[in-house]
């Protein structure tokens, strides 16, 4: 594939190019080239000659991070999880799920506070238990490039979301020359981890003239439990004391897409398919059993005199079910059947307009639509047919959750060092659902709930300011206000029953199959939350060499001050149930309500050059280092999954088309917990991981091994631990946290052409 060397002119925050300095021996595009493609060098501030690498990333965005396709590679034959793609982003946490569903935490945010687009997409999670996060619909093998935007976001890139974005983009499509042969590529490779016998691979393929490009890519991976470094649990008694229950899994993903052009338009339409058979979650009562999703992608890109104009369509379907694997009895009979069914539709349209040569303005529009139905099916047996029966439980029913916002942002490069962006976003969010029955009965808390209004109309604004300060070729200075709206999602709002009633008893079952945050308590909604809103400041310095290839520091606090934040406190009594807690194995009944919150923290990077030689090859120093605290203002109490102080320090050697990597990671002990949720402490722990690649002009060969030392440490947002049940009295137990993976030898074999 030819490369093209254009000069930039003026640099937008949203052009959307991935660069990279050369020198200017590779310069080999004719003028007339660079002429029809870039403004004239004699009207524009010529910056760097750069080398376009053909993919979208907004990589000149303030205080985002860019991870291109190198970054991204190394970590590819480690993982299966598409969130732990992004573990060494500073800032970046992980709350525990399935092997494949881990949800990221943007300083001390996750879930639905954040945006998280893949491929232009705003995915939702449809399940109770937030089984499938929207990175789990894409596999690390179809990710090519990914931005990651914290707290300040600007009002192009994210609406409803307070924490931050995370756009996930698989490969831009490549296209022939005119005149020349057509265009073939491909790849296919596979990996094996030891811990959990995982295996798996990839296979992508495409063809292209010079006005059409067709690909294609399929993934299947799959493993059994993975283990502990060593005994962590007493309660096991299908699986050994070190082994994690319930964090099996397989998932399938294809998809085939079809890009056509002509000289300033592009269209390109995407379709793919997953299929998850089986998925267990240790910090979860259920398991997922089956997880089918399709979507349709349309997307369009033109050129005008004017500026750019960019459109999107898309339309999923995704169908959850739930019961419980083998870990927690589903093969000796133990059953309790939850399906999900939830529709998301969007629609986008934005516009780049040129004003002048330093100042862009986008304007844009977004329409969402989301349905969901959540339903558990009665379980056949007589005896539970009283409880469980004779009709469906429905915990959603035809819920509607649509959003519809317009925003406008102005970017202006005022000279060589100041740069300005502004914007605002007004929008819509409109919720409604059905009324409701307990397995067919009209218990009072489903009387209740059905007596209530159940449409809720929010209007959220959103608006973003924020400067980049460039001091001189050495320093770079970022400062940035914002306040964020989010609605609250349709189970936060529509979650409605405190329990079953059954004579004196009352039974939290209904409340314990929802649960979003993997913490083992039971929970009800609150149709009467209000949307949060949060005011962040935030500061980002960036000193560095003057070719930014030798040296870098960059430091960037930040506060973010939440008006009703939606949190738990312990369920009240209401229409005749007791929700008393603690409950069955020692969890809490919980519920939702408004609070005032605030969180802080900073983050640190840096990295430095220590040898480059012919002889020896680069070796180069790195380190990230995060800290975040959050309180809830009223209770006292502190946020739930408030990463503690980490820090990840590592050594790269490169030599040609060698590269080695010896990385520690450190965290400390996690004390300032969150009391209502019961929350575990865990253990500080430090942890040795090793890498090595090789990569010839066809073949690329990985290896690595993960926690070398074996080290038996807990997450410290890995949830409760409750992959298997109590031996004797058959329940949950509460206070264990989900350990993390012991050592796992990794390697990983990729072939191009």
């Amino acid at each position: 594939m030819k490369k093209y060397v254009l000069l930039l002119g003026a640099s937008y925050l949203g052009s959307g190019i991935a660069a990279e300095p050369v020198t200017a021996d590779k310069a080999d595009v004719n003028a007339s080239q660079n002429k029809e493609q870039t403004t004239s060098a004699d009207d524009a501030m010529v910056l760097d000659t750069m080398i376009i690498k053909g993919q979208a990333s907004n990589i000149d965005i303030p205080f985002g991070s860019y991870l291109d396709h190198s970054k991204i590679a190394l970590s590819r034959t480690a993982i299966s999880d598409t969130a732990k793609m992004f573990s060494d982003v500073p800032g970046m946490s992980l709350s525990g799920g399935g092997g494949i569903s881990s949800r990221p935490i943007l300083h001390g945010m996750a879930d639905d506070r954040l945006r998280v687009q893949v491929d232009g997409m705003n995915l939702i999670s449809a399940c109770a238990n937030h089984m499938n996060p929207a990175l789990s619909y894409v596999a690390p093998s179809s990710v090519l490039s990914a931005q990651i935007l914290a707290g300040i976001t600007p009002v192009s890139l994210g609406g409803d979301s307070i924490g931050g974005t995370i756009r996930v983009n698989s490969a831009d499509p490549e296209f022939a020359e005119a005149g020349e042969a057509p265009l073939v590529r491909g790849q296919m490779s596979g990996f094996y981890r030891s811990n959990g016998d995982a295996y798996g691979g990839n296979i992508s393929a495409s063809i292209a003239n010079e006005n059409a490009s067709l690909t294609y890519t399929g993934s299947s991976v799959q493993s059994r439990n993975y283990k502990a470094g060593g005994d962590f649990t007493g309660v096991n008694r299908i699986n050994g004391k070190d082994v994690v229950g319930s964090s099996a899994y397989r998932s399938e993903n294809q998809s085939l897409s079809l890009a056509l052009r002509n000289d300033k338009h592009l269209a390109v339409i995407k379709v793919g398919q997953q299929n998850i058979p089986y998925q267990g979650f240790p910090n979860v009562r259920m398991d997922m059993t089956g997880d089918d999703s399709w979507f349709a992608n349309i997307s369009t890109k033109s050129q005008f005199d004017w500026g750019n104009l960019e459109t999107r369509a898309y339309h999923e379907d995704a169908r959850h079910k739930m019961n419980f694997l083998k870990d927690k009895g589903g093969e000796s009979g133990r059953t309790m059947p939850m399906d999900t069914h939830g529709i998301n539709q969007g629609l986008m349209v934005k516009a780049n307009i040129d004003v002048t040569d330093k100042h862009l303005l986008t304007v844009g529009s977004e329409y969402q639509r989301y349905r969901l139905n959540d339903w558990w099916d009665p379980i056949g047996t007589d005896s539970m047919k009283m409880m469980q029966g004779p009709g469906p439980f429905w915990n959603i029913f035809e819920g509607k959750r649509d959003r519809l916002d317009v925003f406008t942002e102005w970017e202006a490069r005022w000279n060589s060092q100041w740069l300005t962006q502004i914007g605002i976003r007004v929008g819509g969010v409109e919720m409604d659902t059905g009324d409701v029955m307990d397995y067919g009965k009209l218990t009072p808390d489903a009387v209740a709930f059905n007596n209530t209004k159940h449409k809720r109309t929010d209007v959220n604004i959103d608006w973003t300011a924020l400067a980049r300060y460039t001091f001189n070729d050495m320093q770079t200075y970022e400062f940035g206000v914002a306040r964020k709206t989010r609605s609250p999602s349709l189970y936060e709002r529509y979650a409605w029953s405190r329990g079953t009633r059954m004579g004196a008893m009352v039974m939290p079952m209904n409340m314990f199959m929802n649960n979003w945050v993997g913490d083992g308590n039971g929970y009800v909604g609150n149709i009467n939350l209000q949307p949060e809103v949060a005011h962040t400041i935030s500061a980002t310095a960036d000193w560095h060499d003057v070719n930014q290839e030798d040296w870098q520091v960059k430091v960037t606090p930040f506060y973010t001050n939440v008006d009703n934040y939606i949190d738990a406190e312990l369920c009240q009594p209401a229409n005749g149930l007791t929700c008393a807690s603690p409950s069955h194995g020692g969890f809490n009944l919980l519920q939702l309500d408004n609070f005032e919150a605030h969180l802080f923290g900073v983050d640190v990077s840096g990295s430095k050059l220590l040898l480059e030689t012919s002889q020896y090859g680069s070796l180069t120093g790195r380190t990230v280092m995060s800290y975040v605290r959050g309180q809830n203002n009223d209770t006292g109490d502190n946020l739930y999954q408030q990463m503690p102080f980490n820090a990840l320090v590592a050594l790269d050697h490169r030599l040609g088309g060698w590269t080695n990597t010896v990385e520690t990671q450190l965290v400390d002990a996690k004390d300032d917990i969150q009391d209502v949720r019961l929350e575990p402490k865990t253990a500080g722990f430090v942890l040795l991981n090793l890498r090595s690649s090789y990569n010839w002009k066809h073949m690329r060969v990985d290896a690595g091994i993960d926690n070398l030392l074996d080290k038996n440490y807990a997450l410290p947002l890995g949830g409760t631990y409750i992959g298997e049940r109590h031996p004797v009295t058959g329940q949950y137990i509460a206070g264990t946290a989900v350990p993390g993976m012991g050592r796992s030898f990794n390697v990983g074999l990729t072939l191009t052409y």
